[in-house]
This record gives C-alpha cells, structure tokens and sequence, in this order.
C-alpha cells in the first residue's frame, strides 16, 4: 500500500499494527502521517534529554520513553484495534504504569516532548497540540532545535492548555512537572547546524 493510498482511509490500530515495521507512521484520528528520518540534530536533542530526563527519573515512579514508541489514545474505552490516534512523539514520560503494556503506551503520558523538523513542524504544533489537550497530556514542551526555544503548554485544572510560556536555550528549562529538574541546554553549544 502506497503513501497516497493511506491518506485515502480511516484507519485503526489493528491496520497501523499490520504495516511494515521499516516504514514509521502515526494515526490521528484514522488519518495516516508519514514520518521521515530525523535529522542528525534532532536525533542529538533526543538523545541528550533522554539522557538528563532518565537520570532524574531514576527510582521514582515516572519513566522516559524515546520514539519509536507507540501511545494509543482511545477516545472511550474501545478496543486496542479499533483505536484511530496512536502517536510516536519524540519523548514521553508515564507515571501511570497502569498505562504501559508490550506495544507501549495506552492512554495520555503526562510530559510529551516533540522536536521540531521541517516535515512535521504545523502538525506539532497544531493537531498534535490540540490532540494532546483533548487528551489530557499535562506538559507538552515543543523545542525549534534551529533557532534555540521551547514553547511549554501546561494542563490547567478546566482541561485546556493556558497561553505558552516561551524559553531560551540560554539557561536551563525548568521542568513544571518536575520543577526539581533542570533541562541543561549546553550540550548543544558544541554542535554546529
């Protein structure tokens, strides 16, 4: 099945489940997204924050999940195969472990990381923004690793994201789930673009 035939459907789960395992796709609501290789900064941006995320999070409650990895979100309670959302963001932390089974993650992370790329940049920004609320994602940080911010949208108790505080890589990036937690931002002062 070719790209132009998978933005025709509604899909679910059970057809994402069937897709070959070298193509990374996601669903938002049955429609399919192609999803291209990262770039090299990307990549680097992942990597570093999986790293700082991972060590905080060492014997608490909470784990860091780098993409490929599959969260689900079920608009009720349906059954896993006919699901029509299941993202890859980029990281994801779950405190919930009630959540988490063999094909990843079933229901809202509480922190949700995504990296912007060229690709994928509106659709961060605005369905998966929008897709994260609904659901009840309690943080959603969205880095432009190019031009150096993060633009922080936190849960409010009525269940919709406030304005976004906008950050600086010039100092570390408090964490608002974690306020302990200091995103460090120099390790990419050696990286050239």
């Amino acid at each position: 099945m070719g790209a132009a035939e998978k933005l025709q459907e509604h899909f679910t789960y059970a057809d994402y489940a069937k897709w070959p395992e070298d193509e990374r796709w996601e669903l938002i609501e049955g429609v399919a997204y192609a999803m291209a290789a990262p770039s090299r900064i990307h990549q680097k941006y992942i990597l570093e924050m999986s790293v700082q995320i991972a060590t905080y999070l060492r014997g608490k409650s909470c784990e860091v999940y780098p993409a490929p990895f599959d969260i689900r979100l079920p608009n009720h309670n349906e059954a896993d195969n006919d699901v029509d959302t299941t993202v890859q963001p980029d990281l994801a932390v779950i405190c919930d472990k009630n959540k988490l089974d063999d094909k990843g993650c079933r229901g809202a992370p509480d922190w949700i990381i995504e990296v912007l790329s060229p690709s994928t940049a509106l659709k961060d920004m605005d369905k998966k923004r929008w897709l994260y609320e609904r659901h009840g994602v309690k943080e959603y940080w969205i880095i432009h690793p190019i031009d150096r911010w993060v633009m922080v949208y936190t849960l409010k108790d009525d269940g919709q994201y406030g304005l976004p505080l906008m950050f600086g890589m010039d100092e570390p990036t408090a964490v608002g789930l974690f306020p302990e937690l200091l995103i460090d931002w120099g390790f990419m002062q050696e990286t050239t673009t």
